[in-house]
């Protein structure tokens, strides 16, 4: 039996609600069967670049109102003409705040390059969808559009292997690659360069090499590999003073490798951030040959809309215009009126100085 099922029945008044998930409990709200997070979804936000970038993209999003709109026409161009919202616009899933529904839904759509909205129910009169529930992408599968590239609205639609009807799931479409896909290379080299760092930050000694001297006998390979299992062990176990005889002498390295990583780990924050479409100086990656320190807040808030969220907001927005939410000749936006607002604002530290290699303590 399909999980929905639609069922509109006669109205009684226009505004009486019907609901349009035939699985939801007494709370309004389908079995979850417990969310899991996607295994890549947890390792790429664990790094810093990418959860920053996320978090920017989802709290601009979600800290927007909706607005609802007409277009006419004045003889030389349409006129917007905005009019009352439908009552899920101030918050499309009742037992929880509109911030938490729309910032999953940009998650989703960032990272896996779709979401999913439950229609949990329905006006009694027209049909319409009346309140939602936010479905996470991790837990949805569609055998005939398995991506990375999604071509249009799935036709089957699985969650945690329960069949959904969709016609009651609103199914949102990004513009671009979902970042598990386009992104898994960055995030790979960027998880492993951070293991790196996570592994050496427990050496409390400079990397270095034993090397034998030529007063003793030459040591087999057998001896050689047991000299280093030891001091190797002894420098996991804390032991931070050694003790060597004349046959065997300490060599640091000539470059710290912790500088290495520290370089790698500088390009990999700006590559990340070109993967996660931030600006690079609002998730303080280090952009070469950039002097840029203090950045107007108005523009930041610019370009952040412009060459990151506002591609997501739309995505959102135009899938909420279409006839099966709103009615015909209605349109849905966010009013962005102060986010993009210019005025005369203190200018804010967005980019922090990264201290030069040569300054980092070994």
């Amino acid at each position: 039996m399909a999980f929905f099922s639609r069922k509109i029945k006669t109205a009684e008044f226009a505004s009486s609600p019907i609901k349009a998930a035939a699985g939801i409990g007494r709370n309004g709200a389908f079995p979850t069967y417990g969310y899991l997070s996607n295994t890549f979804e947890m390792a790429a936000l664990s790094l810093p670049t990418v959860s920053r970038a996320r978090d920017l993209l989802a709290s601009t999003i979600s800290g927007l109102e909706f607005r609802q709109y007409v277009k006419q026409w004045n003889g030389t161009d349409y006129e917007e003409i905005y009019v009352p919202n439908e009552s899920w616009m101030e918050n499309p899933d009742p037992k929880v705040p509109r911030q938490f529904i729309l910032a999953n839904t940009v998650t989703d759509l960032w990272i896996f390059g779709r979401a999913f909205w439950a229609i949990t129910s329905r006006n009694a009169t027209d049909g319409r969808p009346m309140s939602f529930q936010w479905i996470p992408a991790s837990q949805i599968s569609t055998p005939n559009q398995e991506g990375p590239q999604f071509f249009s609205m799935p036709e089957v639609i699985k969650f945690n292997g329960v069949d959904l009807d969709p016609n009651e799931v609103v199914t949102f479409l990004a513009p671009t690659t979902g970042l598990m896909y386009s992104g898994r290379r960055a995030v790979s080299i960027a998880t492993h360069l951070d293991q790196y760092a996570d592994r050496a930050a427990t050496i409390e000694t400079v990397p270095g090499y034993l090397q034998q001297t030529s007063a003793g006998e030459t040591m087999s390979g057998e001896e050689l590999g047991d000299l280093a299992a030891q001091w190797a062990q002894a420098r996991r176990e804390g032991n931070v003073i050694g003790a060597l005889n004349n046959y065997v002498n300490f060599v640091e390295f000539d470059r710290d490798p912790l500088e290495v990583n520290a370089a790698q780990r500088e390009y990999q924050a700006l590559d990340l951030s070109r993967i996660c479409s931030v600006p690079a100086y609002l998730v303080s990656a280090p952009t070469p040959g950039a002097s840029m320190t203090y950045q107007n807040a108005s523009q930041a808030r610019q370009d952040l809309w412009l060459f990151g969220a506002q591609m997501y907001a739309e995505a959102i927005t135009s899938r909420l215009s279409m006839n099966d939410v709103v009615t015909r000749g209605r349109y849905v936006c966010f009013d962005t009126s102060e986010l993009l607002a210019v005025g005369d604002m203190h200018n804010a530290l967005v980019e922090p100085p990264v201290p030069a290699l040569q300054e980092m303590p070994s």
